[in-house]
């Protein structure tokens, strides 16, 4: 790209100013506006990528480019524009006149800033955090070289988005083992490093190791292997900075050891507390030197996770590079004469008196209670159960107890199992870092909770992460478990669900076949989980546009199911619609028609007649009946369906608009094209509000909506809605074209 000089005739490449991992960043003018802009070529694809893992990375690139061009702060870079030229992402963004963290410590030959600048630093930093981490937003490779200093001392974070892209998706390192993209490790906070979910408390935990580094000079662990690094960042209490240089100020030294705390619950609650805290303690008088004994040496740490070994340091702030060491030895342990000889660990107080045998007995039967519900579906009331049952283990256990994490882990089931993704999110991160902390990471329960989280990320459509997850716990289930124990099997089976989620349908089908031919070895033919993982190759199968096979396959799942679980089991029912859904797209719609009729029924009878999957039936009863050009009756049950759905849903509910877009397809084929136009705009407007003008859903609807014009004789406004989307196609969908 950067050889073309201009970009989409618009971007004038004038020169390069910076070159890093992920790609390239060239001055440029604007020709359209005349003005200087910054611009990020990212490093292209490279030759022949998989389609379908080429189409989905650029929409995520897409998608966190738009969250980066959102954020208004004056500590946040501002982005213009973005797009894709000749095979590579770019992104446009305002042109700082300023110095890097990172240049401005190498412009100082290694000596830390004055401790003025490093104060104010830490206070804009920390406002512009408090404000991204408000909308949501965790930067996750905050260090010197993503922080400007301006000439007039505004200092503004870079790369907000772009830099979690490619960690996620592997501008570094494309998925493969755990798919874990690393930099140098000087800024990485434990949680980070230990493979679990993190949030804002990382980057303020980043952040911490940042300003001590202005403070000093150097970042709190400065040692010449990288593996080193990594075990001090999880088990050793960093020098005091003052230790370092006594004119620091005492409360800036507190904040920044409170940053460094290596659970993220001890940390600042958030980057506000931070600012206020900095504020406060400018007014404070400076204390006087203090002298600090020799720090004990660390306890010997546990062995790091594998995707650490061989990695080497890299770059610091600084800019000096080190020689390459040689990798730990392969079983984890620590090399070099600084970890021999360590001194005993210091005496551990005895535990508390243990609660009452009553007590314990008491909330084991509510434990089982509340699992009582969930197995009936009951999940908020189960998951109110399970809360207040944590909360009484870990007042009378402790909160890293593991019955207390046992009750932990069923809030955050039942959270995912009624809608609440994001704080199901949440809390199974937080039960796998307790776990990991106390069972260690490879676990069966640690290993539990990391599944779980994965498969909320991908509820909330993070495959990347989900897949980088999976891998991750499906290699450490292999290395402890064996690849025939049932819970790896149903890590693969989980890990191939995923991968066809990301598009790769040819890599989902064969780990899916394989799962399934697994399973049926280990568990049998007709075990439960057997027939979850064929039943995912019957859906890769129809993905795949090959509908015979997968009706066929269905069939046999179906039927399979009835048998093992009965007819009326929700898996079953669920099989019957897929059957359904194979029959249509067969052309086969009578028989699709009867089977849905059927499937209304004995759905109304198991939930009731307002319970979502007897409405889901429904849909497939009224789509197929508008196949066979019944649309008065099509549309009659569209739009009860859809009043329904709006009712029991919400009006937003993608269900609801599917009901609501049915309504419309009805009403023109009958010729209602005026009604059809007010009800599509409908669906437009509302899946525009969810998913943004771009998105191919919303596009979707606004061209039925040009069609209406169309058949109404309003041929202008139709062209004009017609560019309109082309336009906003070319720019957010020209990539997946």
């Amino acid at each position: 790209m950067a050889d073309t000089r201009l970009i989409h005739g618009r971007y004038r490449l004038l020169e390069l100013i910076g070159r890093g991992g992920m790609g390239e960043v060239w001055a440029a003018r604007d020709e359209s506006l005349g003005r200087r802009v910054a611009v990020k070529c990212l490093k292209p694809l490279g030759p022949q990528p998989e389609q379908s893992f080429a189409r989905v990375l650029r929409e995520r690139f897409r998608r966190e480019a738009r969250v980066a061009a959102a954020l208004q702060h004056r500590g946040v870079t501002v982005v213009h524009d973005f797009g894709e030229f000749e095979g590579g992402l770019y992104l446009v963004m305002e042109l700082l006149d300023g110095r890097n963290l990172s240049q401005l410590l190498q412009d100082g030959k290694g000596q830390p800033l004055p401790v003025p600048d490093v104060v104010d630093i830490a206070e804009q930093v920390s406002s512009a955090l408090a404000y991204t981490h408000q909308q949501g937003i965790v930067h996750r490779d905050l260090k010197p070289a993503n922080i400007m200093r301006l000439s007039d001392g505004t200092v503004k974070i870079l790369d907000f988005g772009i830099a979690r892209l490619g960690a996620d998706i592997g501008f570094t390192s494309r998925l493969t083992g755990t798919g874990i993209a690393m930099g140098t490790p000087h800024y990485m906070s434990p949680e980070q490093i230990g493979g679990a979910v993190v949030d804002h408390r990382s980057d303020l935990y980043s952040l911490g190791c940042v300003l001590y580094e202005l403070a000093t000079g150097a970042p709190p662990f400065d040692l010449d292997d990288a593996w080193a690094i990594l075990v001090g960042h999880r088990d050793t209490a960093p020098e005091p900075p003052r230790a370092r240089r006594a004119e620091l100020p005492v409360f800036f030294e507190e904040a920044v050891l409170d940053l460094l705390a290596k659970e993220p619950g001890s940390r600042p609650p958030d980057a506000r507390a931070l600012v206020r805290r900095l504020a406060a303690g400018r007014g404070l008088p400076s204390a006087p030197p203090v002298s600090y004994a020799a720090a004990p040496p660390p306890p010997r740490p546990r062995g790091l996770p594998s995707w650490a070994r061989g990695m080497t340091t890299g770059h610091k702030a600084t800019g000096a590079t080190r020689p390459d060491l040689a990798p730990p030895d392969p079983d984890g342990s620590l090399t070099g004469a600084w970890t021999s000889a360590l001194p005993p660990a210091p005496p551990v107080p005895g535990p508390p008196p243990p609660p009452p045998a009553e007590q314990l007995a008491t909330l084991e039967d509510r434990h089982r209670e509340g699992l009582a519900l969930g197995r009936t579906g009951r999940w908020a009331e189960a998951g109110e159960v399970h809360r207040a049952v944590a909360a009484e283990r870990a007042q009378a256990l402790g909160p890293d107890h593991p019955d207390t994490l046992v009750s932990q882990y069923e809030v955050a089931f039942a959270l995912s199992r009624t809608g609440r993704e994001a704080d199901a999110l949440r809390e199974f991160g937080l039960v796998a870092q307790a776990r990991a902390r106390t069972l260690g990471p490879d676990d069966p329960a640690t290993l539990d909770a990391r599944q779980e989280t994965a498969y909320v990320l991908g509820c909330l459509g993070r495959h990347f992460e989900a897949h980088q997850m999976y891998a991750s716990v499906l290699a450490a289930r292999e290395r402890a478990l064996g690849a025939d124990h049932p819970a790896t099997l149903r890590c693969r089976h989980n890990l191939a669900f995923n991968l066809s989620r990301l598009g790769r349908l040819e890599d989902a089908h064969r780990m899916a076949r394989e799962a399934a031919a697994d399973r049926a070895r280990v568990l049998g033919a007709d075990h439960p989980d057997t027939l979850v993982s064929r039943y995912e190759v019957a859906y890769v199968l129809g993905q795949s546009g090959r509908w015979v096979e997968a009706l066929q396959l269905y069939r046999e799942v179906a039927s399979a199911r009835a048998t093992v679980l009965g007819a009326d089991h929700p898996d079953t029912l669920a099989t019957r619609y897929e059957v359904g859904i194979a029959l249509g797209r067969l052309g086969r719609s009578a028989e699709a028609l009867q089977l849905y009729r059927v499937l209304v029924d004995d759905r109304t009878r198991v939930g009731g007649p307002e319970d979502p999957e007897t409405l889901r039936a429904r849909h497939g009863l009224g789509v197929n009946l508008g196949r066979l050009g019944r649309w008065e009756e099509a549309l009659a049950e569209a739009r009860e369906v859809g009043a329904l759905r709006e009712r029991v849903l919400g009006p937003d509910h993608p269900d609801t608009l599917v009901s609501r877009r049915e309504t419309a397809v009805g009403l023109g084929w009958l010729g209602r094209w005026s009604a059809a136009l007010t009800v599509y705009r409908q669906v437009a407007d509302a899946r525009e509000r969810a998913l943004g003008a771009g998105h191919p859903d919303t596009l979707a609807a606004r061209t039925e909506e040009a069609h209406c014009l169309e058949r109404l004789g309003r041929g202008a406004e139709a062209a004009d809605l017609r560019r309109r989307v082309a336009g906003l196609r070319q720019e957010s969908g020209r990539d997946g074209q």
